[in-house]
């Protein structure tokens, strides 16, 4: 009979700690929930307040390293592409004589292009970018009015004029909340005639999904996890925070000249952002550009600054040690 010592009870400071075997990935129609060990662990970091903006933009990179090898997995490829591979010095007698050997490869063929939705989107263009380094980028930027309904409104978009030329967009957006932003996004990008639309995010909302799901049966999406919270203001919860804020380090400033009325305070935005090209292009007043950009930088913004810049050193070193704690753990 083992005695109690060959099956030691766990250390106290251990006997709370939840311990999940496995979490299975969700495949339901276009959408994929990937719930990978890894991810889990990554969007920990993520989510942690004490993550400071440098970790939080390293670990959004590799986390769509993984979502990226996911959604491209049913990319089309041409077959019979002939490949030469060098071969090593150490030969048997019987090909001695040999200096490459020849091998059958594939090729990418579907054109793709890149749709990050700015601003937070720019946190997974460059990871996407070194998948497929030779696919087109082409920005849209989105903000919803203040208020009790929120609405998604379009402020730049780089779409070209024309016709589609693509045969695969990817939306690059961190957070789907309501899923208000991406549904007028989808419906750009239809306008424009691409054939397939993929939505690469981190963390969605179920409510979100489930809108996307039924209004866009055809679109695809790939997804990290999903909360099952979303508050009335389409806040995720517990969600990652403003993914924007949390990439660039904007917490404590003031909202976006955009999201001001145009009252010459440098926070102006030109009623019109509807172009005339089909692709829905509009333009952002120059007034209203020099002056969120500018204006306020002067006086009490400078300590601002300040206050920003110990804030930044501070969650660094929270950040650095909450991935020690997470690994000693």
């Amino acid at each position: 009979m083992a005695s109690s010592s060959d099956n030691p009870s766990p250390p106290a400071a251990e006997k709370n700690v939840e311990v999940v075997e496995q979490v299975e990935e969700v495949k339901v129609d276009n959408i994929y929930v990937s719930n990978h060990p890894v991810l889990l662990h990554k969007m920990t970091i993520m989510r942690s307040s004490d993550t400071c903006p440098g970790t939080f933009r390293s670990v959004l990179r590799e986390v769509t390293y993984h979502l990226g090898y996911e959604a491209t997995k049913s990319l089309k490829v041409r077959s019979g592409l002939p490949v030469s591979v060098p071969l090593g010095k150490e030969l048997t007698k019987e090909h001695e004589n040999l200096r490459q050997s020849q091998s059958c490869g594939f090729k990418l063929v579907d054109k793709i292009a890149l749709i990050p939705i700015l601003r937070s989107g720019l946190g997974m263009t460059e990871a996407m970018l070194e998948l497929l380094p030779n696919c087109a980028v082409h920005h849209i930027g989105m903000y919803r009015t203040p208020g009790i309904h929120k609405s998604p409104v379009q402020y730049f978009n780089r779409l070209p004029r024309g016709k589609c030329s693509s045969d695969v967009a990817y939306v690059l957006d961190p957070i789907v909340g309501s899923a208000a932003t991406i549904m007028a996004v989808i419906s750009i990008l239809k306008n424009w005639g691409v054939p397939k639309i993929h939505i690469i995010t981190v963390l969605a909302s179920k409510q979100g999904l489930d809108t996307i799901r039924s209004t866009y049966p055809d679109v695809y999406m790939t997804v990290g996890i999903v909360d099952k919270e979303l508050t009335s203001d389409g806040i995720v919860l517990p969600g990652m925070g403003d993914c924007g804020d949390r990439l660039f380090g904007t917490g404590n400033q003031q909202s976006d000249f955009i999201h001001d009325n145009g009252n010459g305070n440098g926070n102006g935005h030109s009623g019109d952002i509807s172009g005339d090209d089909g692709t829905g292009t509009g333009t952002v007043s120059a007034g209203g550009v020099s002056g969120g950009e500018d204006s306020n930088e002067e006086g009490g913004n400078n300590n601002n600054n300040t206050n920003n810049s110990t804030n930044f050193e501070t969650k660094r070193k929270r950040s650095a040690s909450l991935e020690l704690e997470m690994d000693n753990k």
